[in-house]
């Protein structure tokens, strides 16, 4: 991976803001809410295990450690809608959709 300027926290809420969503921090989470949704976004620079409850929730991680992180979340078989976002070093980005449930 190259030099990174910013944290995935940082680029996670500028994502969100880009999508129109408010964010606001959350003990080291993110809370991002557009009208009805709100999405626990968890930046995650290394895959761990996934918390076990949520209804919404959004992993940001860097874009070649995506399969290693959606392989966790589909182990850990969760019950709750989630998306990964795979941030590369360009400061671009990938989402990946699984629906959890």
């Amino acid at each position: 991976m190259g030099t990174v300027t910013t944290s995935l926290s940082q680029q996670a809420q500028s994502i969100f803001d880009d999508l129109g969503y408010s964010v606001a921090e959350e003990g080291g989470e993110l809370r991002a809410t557009r009208k009805w949704r709100v999405v626990q976004v968890t930046p995650m620079p290394e895959p761990r295990d996934p918390p076990t409850t949520g209804e919404m929730r959004c992993f940001v991680t860097w874009s070649e450690r995506v399969s290693d992180l959606e392989r966790r979340i589909l182990r850990s078989d969760v019950d709750y809608e989630w998306a990964i976002i795979g941030v590369r070093d360009t400061n671009d980005y990938e989402v990946t959709h699984r629906s959890g449930g």
